[in-house]
């Protein structure tokens, strides 16, 4: 590859403005405002950039000084998936429960009020919301992220989240094109394949990102899936098929098209980083999310250079690099436009708990006894997938022990997990809470066992609804956001 020295050519501030890095730090490194001055549009948080909503605001503020158009952008979905309560977990329920609830109106006030905040943080673009329709419930990355398994539902919750979350500013990101939903693999790991027909995959998986479009989603985020009904040899971030031929020409969008994370090793396990990202932007691509692993300058300057170094071999046309680019600044344009609309919403601080109260569903087995002492909460811990994260607290302990003090818990796994539960809960009323029980035959086994000693036990699915309702009470989420679990914690006590 041909190394360039830092320069300000078009062709050099054309291949930086496709890319879409993270970094490391809570404050902004030098490398990125350095690099802001050299053609780089974008710039990605995640977790380990976030402690709080103040420092986030500064962080962003830091950036600004360097380049006033910025795209911010965040994977934030709400629900399991947050960014900006990643320490807390989410004040807004995700795409499950309000599909659950199925009122666009209260999915349009919940992604309104979550724009306002995103923007008061000077962030104005937002991976969100996820239009996959999760057609196989063992989907191990899908699941609770998705508004549903009917395409119409998913379809009309997709257009309303779009238009809230725009309505203040904050460009919404619809992904994953062309749908994710129907993957028994996680792609963070490996190529996912869907062996469906096209009449199938335009029936089911296409009807939500067209409501987008038509709601005027600024962004969409391609699926590193391959779908051989569409193109046999190439996943859909990677293929002209998929991303020119039928999403911009069929489907006739011409907003901005961004790739999936670049280092999951559906694409980097298969065709290297910067080989991948090279294909991707060929393919209609306009720009690429790298930075949830590889987060250094080294990373950005090997993915400059690689665009560089493609186009003056003529591996990529020059035109195709420079039409993507323009995409990437026009959006920085809109949301700089935009800016200010989040001010004039009125702020609803409520609405993601009054969310999640009306997605609550609560089954009773005959005379159950109301819990009014102390319980011990048996957390049933499944290992979780990379989107989520493993540093966001869920499980409904904490708000018992508000509820009800003296609350004691521990958390198991595996075909013990029961047995253990049982022997430290000291002959308290338990209450046991799972994650997506019907995945987990080791957490149906423990669920077995505890149930059959202590048929009073209360039960809290707070993953994905698979499995039949079983315990004294059986409460369903459908999510692990933190006002899910307050929720369910104010069910438990109600009895």
């Amino acid at each position: 590859m041909t190394t360039l020295a830092t320069g300000t050519d078009t062709l050099t501030r054309d291949a930086l403005a496709v890319l879409q890095p993270g970094f490391d730090g809570t404050t902004a490194p030098d490398w990125v405002r350095r690099r802001l001055g050299e053609g780089l549009a974008s710039v990605a948080l995640f977790g380990r950039n976030v402690v709080s909503e103040d420092q986030v605001t500064a962080l962003t503020a830091q950036l600004r000084a360097e380049r006033d158009d910025l795209l911010v952008a965040i994977d934030e979905e709400s629900g399991d998936v947050t960014r900006l309560d990643v320490r807390t977990g989410s004040s807004f329920p995700g795409n499950h429960a309000l599909g659950a609830v199925d009122d666009p109106g209260l999915t349009r006030a919940v992604s309104r009020e979550l724009g306002r905040r995103l923007a008061a943080c000077g962030v104005n673009f937002d991976w969100a919301p996820s239009a996959d329709v999760n057609a196989n419930p063992d989907n191990p990355v899908i699941g609770v992220r998705s508004f549903g398994a009917s395409s119409d539902l998913v379809a009309r919750h997709t257009a309303a989240w779009v238009e809230g979350l725009q309505s203040t500013g904050v460009a919404a990101c619809t992904k994953h094109f062309p749908g994710h939903g129907d993957t028994a693999v996680d792609s963070h790991h490996a190529l996912p394949r869907i062996d469906v027909d096209a009449g199938t995959l335009y029936e089911r998986e296409l009807p939500p990102f067209r409501a987008a479009i038509a709601a005027g989603t600024r962004a969409i985020m391609s699926a590193h899936i391959l779908v051989p009904a569409l193109d046999p040899d190439r996943p859909g971030t990677l293929s002209h098929r998929v991303l020119t031929g039928l999403l911009r020409e069929e489907l006739g969008y011409q907003g901005l098209i961004v790739t999936d994370g670049m280092e999951m090793r559906a694409i980097s396990g298969t065709y290297g980083l910067e080989h991948g990202v090279v294909l991707a932007i060929a393919a209609g691509a306009d720009a690429i999310c790298v930075g949830g692993g590889l987060c250094d300058e080294d990373t950005v300057l090997r993915l400059r250079d690689a665009l560089v170094a493609a186009v003056r071999s003529g591996e990529l046309p020059e035109e195709r690099l420079a039409d993507a680019a323009a995409r990437v600044r026009e959006l920085a344009r809109w949301t700089a436009r935009a800016r200010g609309h989040a001010a004039a919403t009125a702020p609803d601080p409520e609405i993601g708990l009054v969310a999640a109260r009306r997605a609550l569903t609560v089954t009773r087995a005959g005379a159950a006894a109301p819990v009014t002492a102390p319980v011990y909460v048996a957390q049933f811990e499944p290992a979780r997938n990379i989107a989520v994260g493993d540093q966001t607290p869920w499980g409904v302990a904490a708000e018992l022990r508000r509820l009800l003090p003296g609350t004691a818990s521990g958390s198991f796994t595996g075909d013990t997990a029961g047995a253990d539960a049982l022997a430290v809960s000291d002959g308290r009323r338990i209450v046991a809470v799972v994650r997506d029980e019907h995945r987990h035959p080791w957490m149906r086994t423990a669920l077995d066992t505890l149930l059959a000693a202590r048929p009073d036990t209360v039960v809290v699915e707070m993953g994905l609804p698979g499995a039949a309702p079983r315990g004294a009470v059986h409460i369903t989420t459908y999510g692990a956001a933190r006002v899910c679990a307050v929720a369910a914690a104010e069910a438990v006590v109600a009895g």
